[in-house]
């Protein structure tokens, strides 16, 4: 019974992780974009650390660009979520799902 909760967890997690997409405005990933800890950014320069953001909506990476400029050697975008005029993320009618720019990183 314990594995079974521990499988069914692992499962859940799993699931959140690979689709990203659905996450808040408001997520640590767009935290860590637009708004770094001064450890976060010590890491970075200290450490030559990157951090890999998943699922971030494309007009979100192109506003990283412009504003974070100074960081881009720290980014690494994958799985981007491909919007409308609006901001609003694609959603493939086949899957459901929001559509990602393809990166090769599968």
């Amino acid at each position: 019974m314990k594995d079974a909760i521990v499988i069914s967890t692992v499962v859940m997690l799993a699931a959140i992780i690979a689709h990203p997409a659905a996450a808040s405005a408001d997520s640590w990933q767009e935290r860590m974009l637009f708004k770094p800890t001064p450890a976060q950014l010590e890491m970075e320069k200290s450490r030559s650390r990157i951090m890999i953001y998943e699922g971030i909506k494309d007009v979100q990476v192109a506003e990283a660009m412009e504003s974070q400029f100074n960081r881009i050697e720290h980014m690494m975008f994958t799985g981007t979520v491909v919007t409308d005029e609006q901001g609003e993320a694609l959603i493939d009618k086949d899957t459901g799902q929001p559509v990602v720019e393809e990166d090769g990183c599968e």
